[in-house]
């Protein structure tokens, strides 16, 4: 397998602009505005890959950090916190939102990572399986605790290795192929089965009518579905405290000039219920009886087969 890094530092691996030269070069993250904290394990430096593609004509960038969903100032957080609330409210960290929005005659309080700090949530046995990405909560013009949502995001894990990638972009500012490939096994088997437990947490809050949304790019959302056998068996449901958004935040829009950043937005979402995806992920299609048994005899008696 192999392909390459399509997005670095923000911006466009082609992209030779002095912008994307810059933030390369001082090893910054545009979306946080700090130094990018995706780290290369052995080196430990900045990775800066954004995003991959494969090989394979016609392969899309797939986003391979999640900060990258976090551009334009979090603008993901403001529309699920419009989704779910109904209602146009500002974002604050944690606790600074309660004077806010006693002047502003309510605001959202986020908690999550740089905001306002991680939520002391009890363990399940020992393993805080509770936890989310980001808790929404919507607080009245009193300050007072209105109601809450919570959003788990995913992007695609890869495999093999974009090291020589990421030097030839780094030293020349030259697109190669590396050895880098999508891990897509991993996601399904790694996040199905923590968006049921999850979902199922959040029914039990009284105060969260909108349950749980899933934030992933538009391919990982595609595999997720497909994995689930695709949205026949995930009827759309509105939304409620039992519910699973499905949401896919890709790209959007044609290319841009050199010197500017790709642009993020709602692709595709899809409403289902905690229900619909555990029984869609308890039932998958099975293979014919005997396959294991018909392996085995045309590997030990090929002349009959």
């Amino acid at each position: 397998m192999a392909g390459f890094i399509s997005e670095f530092f923000g911006y466009r691996a082609s992209d030779r602009s002095e912008e994307a030269l810059s933030v390369a070069a001082k090893k910054t993250c545009p979306f946080t505005g700090g130094f990018c904290t995706k780290l290369l394990s052995r080196e430990r430096i900045a990775s800066g890959v954004c995003a991959v593609r494969q090989k394979t004509e016609g392969s899309p960038d797939v986003i391979c950090c999640p900060v990258r969903l976090y551009a334009e100032n979090y603008k993901m957080l403001h529309w699920i916190a419009e989704s779910a609330f109904k209602d146009k409210l500002n974002l604050y960290a944690g606790k600074n939102a309660v004077d806010k929005a006693r002047q502003e005659g309510g605001a959202v309080a986020v908690f999550g990572k740089g905001w306002g700090g991680e939520l002391r949530l009890p363990q399940r046995k020992g393993v805080g399986s509770y936890f989310v990405d980001w808790v929404l909560a919507r607080l009245d013009a009193c300050g007072e605790l209105a109601e809450l949502t919570a959003i788990e995001v995913q992007t695609i894990d890869t495999t093999g290795s974009y090291g020589n990638a990421r030097k030839s972009l780094s030293e020349e500012r030259k697109v190669i192929a590396d050895t880098v490939g999508l891990n897509w096994e991993n996601v399904s088997k790694r996040i199905i089965p923590q968006i049921i437990y999850k979902g199922q947490v959040l029914q039990r809050e009284d105060l969260c009518r909108s349950g749980l949304y899933f934030v992933c790019p538009h391919p990982v959302y595609h595999r997720v579905l497909e994995r689930l056998g695709g949205k026949e068996k995930l009827p759309v449901f509105p939304s409620q405290p039992a519910s699973i958004h499905f949401v896919s935040y890709d790209f959007i829009g044609n290319k841009v000039p050199d010197g500017c950043i790709m642009p993020l937005g709602v692709v595709e979402e899809h409403c289902t219920t905690v229900y619909k995806v555990q029984e869609a992920f308890s039932s998958l299609s099975l293979p014919e009886g005997n396959v294991y048994q018909n392996a085995v005899r045309r590997s030990l008696y090929p002349e009959r087969y």
